[in-house]
Parts: structure tokens; sequence; C-alpha cells
């Protein structure tokens, strides 16, 4: 080893880069060095707080009613009517009362006015597997907020053995790409709520109590410290950033627009409702009592808040959550809706599954209904549905493969006997040439019943988003859909995009040249059908149409009042001649 190498020492790049791998390797991919760099940065208390008012205005927006917001949930959740609306609204209230107060004129960042401000906090009633963890991810999603989500039995009181509750915060920070201003208006949901209750039928646990109160002050308001002495990373930055500039910096999140939500199946809160009920009126007992009829979830509906504090909360913590919502548990029927809904996590994932290998998965009506009656016996809601379709083709999904079968029709008697149904599609062609036949004609169906979804479901968005509906849009969508196993809202929204792209290309050519142009719908239709369909070939295909009309663009750009200019089917298939046809048909007009 020369003198050179061996008192060689790494440069800074090459130690951030060693030091950061070693503390992936030890604490997970979370963690990361950042470098500060070799120039002195701004401090946030004088450069960032003047700002930050501002800021936090200008990328708050929020303009969703109730209504959109259940008709959206409608396309995904099946029932749970009075849950929806109950969260729509609450959720819809929450972020537009945020949005209105951080952007009315000379509104200040704590102006006093929000003292004793209630937060719309919920709290989730539900058996398992009703939709619970399903419908805040769907409204996270839809509105665009951070959203994170905890398990209340892996937390603890600060000092004890346990994760942290501001942990959940801090995880909230991450899941908003570190951008400190867009957690301040996040969701926490925290599942297993009713695990964390305490009181003497539960036995004594501190823990549980504790808990509790350490969620008081960020379900309310508090500010949540980014750095803590357990994590390493936040404590290079934090000497780092004092090296280079001298000064502490100090990162924390304010918790008062962050929406709690807090869920759980709460077993035995049945029995205290009904003790209360009985307690106080035993004819209006009976009368609930009869139209329970021995189904479950009816006394829950009566639920209050003194119900939550015998089963083992502390009034402090029943008091931050005013909003209650109260999930049915779901019938055979809910759960046969569930397997049909184009939208159905379920069928997509396992169609996606066979689609790996390139067989093409079909669900006849009837085998959905016998799907749907084995999942209700197993009393687990929307859970059992996936059991019981992973428990009836995996034995397909392992044989197939390995076959030149590429077609596979699931009927009633599949489900109810798929050893024997594997065993005669292996060794029977003619069944075999059957599944082919069956495959297409259920294609079909499902062709004609994802057109209806989307014109139904999604046609009033798309035409709010300058995307008319038509007949060949429609079937396009629904084929897309179709094909790749996608959901139809996500496939509405790629067309979208892409007819707002066509337009783009359009305005500009139309400014280049001063003239008024745009294409028709049919004109548009064309353009879609070409393939691949990405934005790629849709802007070659743009290009190409209006790169032919150039010559005769410009002419018309010269001639003063000339009319608009509208690109039909023809102008897209030959556009050369379409132009040609236009300035002749405008020019003899003088």
């Amino acid at each position: 080893m020369s003198d050179k190498e061996k008192g060689a020492f790494p440069s800074q790049k090459e130690l951030e880069r060693e030091i950061s791998e070693y503390l992936s390797n030890k604490y997970g991919r979370k963690v990361r060095i950042v470098s500060a760099g070799h120039f002195p940065a701004v401090d946030p208390e004088d450069g960032e707080k003047a700002g930050a008012e501002t800021a936090e205005r200008e990328r708050f927006r929020f303009d969703l009613t109730p209504e959109e917001l259940i008709a959206y949930l409608d396309q995904y959740v099946v029932g749970q009517s009075e849950a929806k609306a109950v969260l729509a609204t609450k959720i819809c209230t929450h972020f537009n009362r945020i949005s209105r107060s951080l952007n009315r004129p000379g509104a200040a960042r704590d102006d006093g006015r929000n003292v004793g401000r209630i937060k719309n906090n919920v709290l989730l009633i539900g058996p398992t597997g009703v939709g619970k963890t399903f419908l805040i991810k769907l409204i996270a999603r839809h509105i665009g907020v951070p959203f994170v989500k905890g398990d209340a039995t892996k937390f603890s009181e600060t000092g004890y053995v346990g994760g942290d509750v501001d942990d959940l915060i801090r995880d909230l920070v991450r899941e908003a790409d570190n951008d400190l201003e867009r957690a301040r208006f996040g969701i926490v949901y925290l599942d297993e709520v009713d695990k964390i209750a305490g009181g003497e039928r539960r036995g004594l646990d501190v823990s549980r109590s504790g808990v509790q109160r350490a969620l008081l002050k960020p379900m309310e308001e508090t500010e949540v410290e980014m750095k803590v002495p357990h994590d390493p990373v936040s404590m290079i930055e934090a000497v780092e950033h004092y090296r280079l500039t001298g000064k502490r910096r100090r990162q924390t999140v304010n918790t008062r627009h962050i929406l709690f939500i807090m869920s759980g199946a709460f077993n035995g809160l049945e029995e205290i409702i009904r003790r209360r009920l009985q307690q106080r009126s035993i004819g209006f007992e009976s009368t609930v009592a009869a139209a329970a009829g021995g189904k479950s979830g009816v006394f829950l509906k009566k639920v209050k808040a003194e119900d939550l504090v015998d089963y083992g909360f502390e009034s402090e913590f029943v008091g931050r959550l005013p909003v209650l919502a109260v999930l049915d548990e779901l019938s055979e029927d809910d759960l046969y809706q569930i397997l049909s809904n184009p939208n159905s996590s379920v069928v997509v994932s396992k169609k996606q599954d066979f689609r790996a290998y390139g067989i093409e998965l079909r669900f006849e009506e009837k085998a959905l209904r016998r799907l749907a009656q084995l999942a209700a016996r197993e009393r687990t809601g929307a859970r059992a549905l996936v059991s019981v379709v992973e428990r009836v083709l995996l034995h397909f999904e392992r044989k197939l493969p390995s076959t030149d079968i590429r077609h596979l029709v699931v009927d009633a008697g599949l489900v109810d006997d798929p050893a024997g149904t594997l065993t005669k599609l292996l060794k029977d062609s003619r069944q075999r040439q059957r599944q082919v036949k069956r495959c297409a004609d259920l294609a079909a169906k499902e062709l004609q019943s994802l057109v209806a979804f989307i014109a139904s479901r999604l046609g009033e968005y798309l035409e709010s988003r300058d995307v008319l509906p038509t007949p060949a849009r429609l079937e396009m969508m629904a084929r897309e859909a179709q094909e790749d196993d996608l959901d139809p809202a996500e496939v509405c929204e790629r067309f979208v995009e892409l007819v707002g792209l066509i337009n783009q290309r359009a305005d500009r050519i139309a400014h280049s040249f001063g003239v008024d142009l745009s294409f028709s719908d049919e004109a548009v239709d064309r353009i879609l059908a070409r393939q691949p369909r990405d934005q790629a070939t849709v802007g070659e295909v743009c290009d190409q149409i209006l790169g032919a009309m150039e010559y005769g663009l410009r002419l018309l750009g010269q001639r003063q009042n000339a009319p608009q200019l509208v690109v039909t089917a023809a102008g897209v298939d030959a556009p050369d001649q379409f132009i040609n046809q236009m300035v002749s048909q405008i020019f003899k007009l003088d």
C-alpha cells in the first residue's frame, strides 16, 4: 500500500455517503443524511417566518362540497350511507373552514378568533371488515392531503416502552415529503382505539389511560418537535446546521389544523348501551330490541359520550371526538355488490394476478353470488371476500401458468368444486375451447356495463373538466379499464389529461399564427384512438397534423377577420387535403 493510499482521508461527500449507508442499514430507509452545503444557510427564524403566513395561505385551498365527496365515495364504497354522509360533511367543513380562514383578506396567522375553536375529530365505530380504513384512505386520496395511519396498541405514554404518539405527526411530515407546511393540513388515522380503553373490566393498565392523555394535546392543538434525542440523523443535521450558521434551528409542526380520526370495533359497547336504555325506559328498550330482531349493530346507533366513558375512555378524550359515525355490518347482498362493483379491489386484484401470467379471468354473476354467500358465513366483513376468492382460485393460479390455458371463467360450479373443475379443465380440450367463448361473451357484457358505469358515475366529472363523454370516448375508456384492469376513475383522469394536451397544442399553434383553431370532438376521438394511447403519442400526432397545416394556417393568419377553423375527423386523417379545402373556401368568399 502506498503512502498516499495509507494516509488518504475521505472527502466530505464520501463521508456523507458512508454515514448515510450505515444509518440506512441500521435504522431503515427512513433515515437519511441531508447536507447543509458549504455556504451558511438562512436561519428559518430570520427568513422562513416572514413568508410562512403567505405560503400557508397560497398552498392550501379547498372548495370540495359534502355532496361531491359523497358522490366520489359512492363509486367505491357499498352501503354505509350514514357514515359516508357524516364523514363527508364534517371533513369538508373542517378543510373549507381552514381554507376560508387562511385565504380571507387581511387574515392573520394567529388573530385570536380561533380561540376555543372546536375541531371536527371523528370516532368511527363498526365491526371488522366494514370499510373504516378504506373510507378514510379514499377521502385522503381524493382531497389530496397527507395521510398517516397508526395502530393505537403500539403507542404508550411518554416515558414508557413503546411508540410516542408524537411520532404520528413526524410520520405525517414524512408522508408530506418533509414539507412542514403541507403536513399541517393532514389527516391522522388511529385504528384499534378501543384497545386503549381502561376501566376495571379490562384491568388497570396505566399505559392505556396514559396513551389517551398523551393524545389530548395533539388532538386539540400543540407544537410537536421534529427533532428528538433518539433520532441520530436529526441530531447530526442540527449539529451541521449550527456549525455552518452559528444558529440553532427549531422545527415544529402545529396540530391545530390536523384532523384526527379514530376507529375501532368496540366489542362489548352494545351491551353498555343496552343496559343504559333498559334502565331509563323499559318500554323504549323493548321497542329497540324488537326492531333489532337479533341483528347486531342496532344499539350502536344509540351511542352517547357517557357510554364511551363507561367503556373505559376518559371524559377529556371523548370530549375531543365530537363527531361519531357508526358503520353497519355488511350483509350478504352488500358483499355481492362489492364484488360486482367495477371498482372492486377484490375482483380487479385477482384479475391482475392472472393477467400477470397472460391469463384472462372472468366472473359470472352466479359465481359472485356464491362467493358472497361463503364470505357472509365467515362474519369478517369484506376481508372474508379476499380469503374466499383466494381459497377458490389458488390451485388455478398455481397450475394454469404452466399450461397453454389462457382463459378462465369462474362460475358457480367452480366455486363449489374448484379441484374437480380444475381436473376437468386440464384433461378436456373441449372444456378449454368453451372457456374461450364464454370469456369473450362475458367480456362483451362487462364492456357495456363499464360504459354505463362511466357515463352515470363519472359523466358529470368529465363534463366539468371540459371532456364531453361521447359514445366513442366512453367505449375507449371502458375498453382501457377492462383490458388493463384499471380503476375507471383513473382511466377518466388519464383521458382528461390527454384531451387537455390536445387542446394545448391547438391553442399554441393558434397563438403562433394568429388564428382561431380547435379540434372537433370527433377529431379528438380520432386522435385518442391512436395506439399507444399516451402523452408522447398524442403529442406527436397533434404535431404531425398541425405541422402539415402550417402553410395554410399562415395564410389564414394573414387574412383579417378569418373565421374559426375547426379541425374535423377528416382533418385528422388527411390534414393536407383538409387545410387546402378550407383555405380555398375561405378565400373564395373574398
